[in-house]
This record gives C-alpha cells, structure tokens and sequence, in this order.
C-alpha cells in the first residue's frame, strides 16, 4: 500500500486524500465521482474530498459546498503544499497542465488529470519525464481519458484481446457535437489556441484517438488530415468579437502500425449532433461497434458463424460479470456519462493502493498528443501524409 496516505476512516480504510484544481464542467463530473466510488466499489482506500482550488474566492467557496469538497484555495500551490492531499486531480484549460502536473509530482503527490494531457508535445513530454521521475518515487500519473471506462468500451477491449475481431483490417471513428453551429455562439477559452492547444480536434479527436489506440492495442503511425475553422470570429460578451484560432472541424485517415487503415471525424458544428461518439472496428472474424448516445449496448459481429443466421447482434452490457458492473444495479438498468469518473477513481486508487502503473498513463496521454500534432501539420500541408513522431 501507498505510504502517503493518512490515518484511517470510520470505516476502518486508511484515507486517500483528494485536492481539485478547477470546478467548472470537468470538476462537477471528477467530483461525482470522488464522491461514490467508495460508495459503490469495496475500496482499498476511501477518497477524502478535501480541497478544491479555483481562483475566485467566493465562487471555489460556493463550489465546495456545492460538490462536497472541505476545503477551497484559491492558489494551485497552495492546494500542492496541503498535507492532506495526497492526489492533485486537474480539470484546468490545457495551458495549466504541464504547470501543475510537475509541480505536484514534484512535490511527491499523484495525479490525474484531464484530456488532452497538454497543449503541446513539449509539454506532454517534459510532463510524461516528470512522471518517471515520480513513478520511481512510488507516485503515479493517470491521464483522463473518461470513456474508457464505459462497460461496454471495457468489453470491447477484452473482446479484442480475447482475437474475437481477429486482425484488425479497419477502424472508423466520430465525434460530433453542435454547440458551435450558431455564428454568434460566444467566445470562450477552448476557441482560443494559447489556452486550448486545439479546437475539435484536441476536445473531441484526443477521445477517438486513444479510444481508437487502445481498442486496437496498437498506435497510429501516420495521417492525412484537413481541418476547417468555419466561423472565424466570435462575439466577446463585453462587446465586439475576436479571432477563433482553433479548429471547428478536423477529418482525417491514418494507419496503425499493423497496416490496418482508420478514418477519424471530429466537429462542433454538426447540427443536431450534442454528444455524438461512435467508433467500429473491423477484423478478419468479426466487427465491433459502439455508439455512447447507447451506452450501455456493444453491437457485436462474428463472421465465423454461418452466414444464414450471422449478423450483428446487441449486447446490453449490464450484467454483473461485464466490467464495472459487479458494483452497480441489476441486469437492464443502464448506467450514464457520470459513471465513467465514478470508475476513473475507482481505477486510479486501486493503483495508488497496488503500487501499479495507471491506465491510461501519462505516456499513452503523449501518444494521443503526437498524433494531434501529426493532425495538424498535415492540415497545414494540405493533408500531405506525416509521420506521427516515436
């Protein structure tokens, strides 16, 4: 067991105590699911919701209240130097991250923090250094890659391994959301380069990569991409408007390192699309496929069958030997989006408590960065085929 952890809960489970940095969208889902894990899962040790840190006083103060958090800061640093945290977990912009995932690596902390791990693969490499420095300390470092953590995405996986697909020949994937479609949607950070890294492509496309890199079990090696900025300028809410300097669309192919071929969509202005995640996979003995708007279903295909009875079929994934499942309800009562962070921290204090590597880590995180940079160097060049860096 970890050593950084304090002394034990009512419960008799040593604490694992928690500080936040951020509480907008991302912090309310980390929060719930800080909140349940031990409620649902036998826990080695029991998450303490102890500090959350934003940089307004009276908002992180009504935050706190709000999501069930002790404490609240209003400087990052001084949410690292406390005691009782013992896992800094961010859901800051991008242009934080590097910052203060080192700096509480650093100090001997573990961390999570969100997708995509950096604005940069600078970044996302001195952060993935500062993991192995802290890994050999007995520290961990989890990426937030949510939808993972799905049932059925988790069945997918194990479906893959188990060679139910075969050889995987193809693998399509989309992301697609609407909130950007209205020309006078506001300006806000994730539209501006220095604080997003990168518009869809980096929102949306860091989810269907690593989905698309984990389910295959291998990476992506190269890509041919075009991205699209359709409304150039966004209203401010002072008055005026201001340049968007990201993506609103990124569409691009690529091969995995085994030869099998991909094609990759990711946009905010697909009308009508408001969380839109589908990804297939394509092999010489079957075909998986899974759409998050049912997320609770893994469409199956075995192409060994014979042909007059073959197709695909629909696995409701809610039984009790499915992943995750064992704490949940019974069969047929489906789980939903909040319950991917629920699983995210059961998954990252099983590690810190096993002394294990996290999945997915820092370094899967840089895996995901290098081909978003591949993206975009093959949009500039008008999707000339480029390399994704080693």
């Amino acid at each position: 067991m970890d050593d950084n952890t304090k002394d034990p809960t009512p419960d008799g489970r040593p604490a694992l105590g928690i500080g936040m940095v951020g509480y907008a969208f991302m912090g309310a889902a980390h929060s719930q699911g800080w909140r349940t894990a031990a409620r649902v899962f036998d826990l080695p040790l029991r998450p303490a919701m102890n500090a959350v840190c934003g940089r307004d006083a009276d908002a992180v103060r009504a935050a706190a209240d709000r999501l069930g958090w002790a404490a609240a800061e209003t400087d990052w640093r001084a949410l690292i130097a406390r005691d009782d945290v013992d896992v800094v977990d961010i859901c800051t912009p991008g242009d934080s991250h590097a910052e203060i995932a080192i700096a509480a690596l650093e100090a001997g902390k573990h961390v999570l923090c969100e997708k995509p791990l950096a604005n940069t693969v600078a970044e996302a490499e001195a952060m993935v250094a500062a993991a192995e420095t802290a890994r050999a300390r007995g520290r961990i470092a989890m990426a937030g890659f949510n939808y993972r953590r799905t049932p059925a995405m988790a069945l997918a996986r194990r479906f893959v391994e188990e060679g139910r697909i075969g050889t995987l020949r193809h693998l399509r994937a989309t992301y697609l959301q609407d909130w950007l479609v209205d020309a006078q949607a506001p300006m806000t950070w994730r539209l501006r380069k220095e604080s997003a890294g990168s518009g869809a492509l980096g929102d949306l496309g860091a989810h269907i990569v690593d989905l698309a890199q984990h389910l295959a079990g291998e990476p992506l090696t190269g890509v041919s991409a075009v991205t699209e900025t359709f409304v150039p300028r966004r209203p401010l809410p002072s008055g005026g408007t201001d340049e968007v300097t990201v993506d609103d669309a990124a569409l691009f192919t690529g091969r995995f390192a085994s030869g099998a071929l991909g094609s990759f969509e990711a946009s905010r202005v697909a009308a009508g699309r408001k969380n839109a995640l589908r990804i297939e996979l394509n092999g010489d003995r079957g075909s998986l496929s899974f759409d998050l708007e049912r997320l609770n279903e893994l469409s199956f295909h075995d192409h060994t069958e014979p042909s007059v009875a073959a197709g695909f079929r629909r696995i409701l994934v809610t039984e009790p030997d499915h992943p995750y499942l064992e704490g949940w309800w019974p069969p047929g009562h489906g789980l939903g989006y909040e319950h991917t962070f629920v699983h995210q921290a059961r998954d990252l204090v099983h590690a810190v408590a096993a002394g294990t590597d996290p999945a997915p880590s820092f370094a899967d995180g840089l895996r995901v960065q290098r081909v978003l940079a591949a993206v975009e160097k093959s949009a500039a060049k008008n999707c000339v085929y480029t390399p994704v860096s080693a």
